[in-house]
C-alpha cells in the first residue's frame, strides 16, 4: 500500500491546458493535492489546491444527500457549489497575478 502511494505521481494525468498554452489552468494541482492527502501531508496539500477540502466536504455532502434526502439539500449544496468556485477562482488570480 505504502509503495503504491509512494509512485501515484508516475499514474498522474498530464494537463493539456498547460502543455498548450504554458500557463496553469484552475485545476492545475488538484491530482498533486489528492497525492499529499494519501500521504498525509495536508497542510502541503492545502498550499497545492486551496479548494481541495472543500470539494471533499461537498462531494462527501452530495453523497449523503443522495442516500438520505436532506430536506434542504440542494441549497447547502448550490452553496458549497458557489464557495469552491469562489476559491477556485480567487487562487487562481492570486497564482497568475
Amino acid at each position: 500500500m505504502l509503495l503504491a502511494l509512494n509512485n501515484v505521481e508516475e499514474y498522474m494525468l498530464p494537463c493539456m491546458w498547460k502543455k498548450t498554452f504554458n500557463v496553469d489552468c484552475m485545476g492545475c494541482g488538484m491530482q498533486r493535492a489528492i497525492a499529499l492527502i494519501l500521504k498525509g501531508d495536508f497542510v502541503e496539500a492545502f498550499f497545492m489546491y486551496p479548494a481541495i477540502y472543500t470539494l471533499i466536504a461537498m462531494f462527501a455532502y452530495l453523497l449523503f444527500h443522495l442516500k438520505f434526502h436532506f430536506k434542504n439539500g440542494h441549497k447547502v449544496i448550490l452553496g458549497l457549489f458557489i464557495l469552491n468556485i469562489s476559491i477556485i477562482v480567487i487562487s487562481f488570480l492570486i497564482k497568475t497575478l
